[in-house]
């Protein structure tokens, strides 16, 4: 897979003040994240398809893997392809008789199918390198480690209700 640095799905993501939903992407053996807006209703089928909720009834995302499904078509895998003016773009790679098919989608969908369908997500190395966030390990830790001495500290009455 030349089309990309592998990435794999860490999950959901509410940013604070806004309440705006991101999908975070984790460079696969590497230290870099992409954060990528998106909105609520494909956060949600990320989130679902993540957990392994079935609704009752197919939702978008859900309609799209069986339609491939009953075509005899699968997602090859999912490429974030650019940033352009603030906005990603992506392609799904799809798959049929031997021969891959590349549709222009949202990041958003295409990384939702994906969670479906266990699909590889990758981000071209232009994309990871301008819109990459470099999150070492021990700064993670790090981040935990002083939360938790937070928690051993903190006090009811540390929280004023005034």
């Amino acid at each position: 897979m030349s089309d990309g640095v592998p990435v794999e799905l860490v999950g959901v993501r509410i940013e604070l003040p806004s309440n705006q939903p991101i999908v975070l992407l984790k460079e696969v053996g590497g230290t870099r994240y992409l954060p990528i807006w998106i909105g609520a209703g494909e956060a949600t089928a990320i989130a679902f398809a993540l957990e392994g909720v079935q609704p009752p009834r197919p939702l978008t995302h859900d309609l799209l893997k069986l339609s491939l499904e009953a075509l005899d078509a699968s997602v090859e895998r999912v490429v974030v392809t650019e940033m352009r003016d603030g906005i990603y773009y992506a392609d799904l790679v799809l798959g049929r008789a031997g021969a891959e098919i590349t549709v222009s989608s949202r990041p958003s969908d295409a990384i939702a199918l994906a969670a479906r369908t266990g699909s590889p997500i990758l981000v071209s190395p232009q994309v990871l390198e301008e819109s990459g966030v470099e999150i070492h390990d021990e700064e993670e830790e790090d981040e935990v480690a002083r939360f938790r001495n937070f928690l051993d500290s903190v006090k009811p009455e540390d929280f004023d209700s005034a």
